[in-house]
């Protein structure tokens, strides 16, 4: 077995983004009735909190493996907010 601490019922982070964006499509469209858009929109808040925990375990991963140039392993934080302007 792996090291992994994952709930094995948690999306991947691909699948919680793509059904992230699902819910954010149909919320855009209108048709959702008011208890429908509610709970549309309390599953996102859920999944939008699963896409930011697995990307800061990701961050964390990358700065732990980030090496200096002599070849030893060296913590150097990953500025991933930098490069968001797409």
């Amino acid at each position: 077995m792996s090291g992994k601490k994952s709930n094995i019922n948690e999306p991947t982070f691909e699948q919680a983004l793509n059904e992230l964006e699902e819910i954010v499509r149909l919320m855009e469209e209108g048709s959702l009735d008011l208890d429908g858009a509610l709970a549309k929109f309390e599953k996102g808040i859920a999944l939008s909190r699963v896409c930011a925990k697995k990307l800061e375990q990701a961050e964390k991963k990358i700065d732990m493996l980030l090496c200096s140039e002599n070849g030893e392993i060296t913590l150097k934080p990953a500025n991933i907010t930098e490069d968001r302007n797409e």
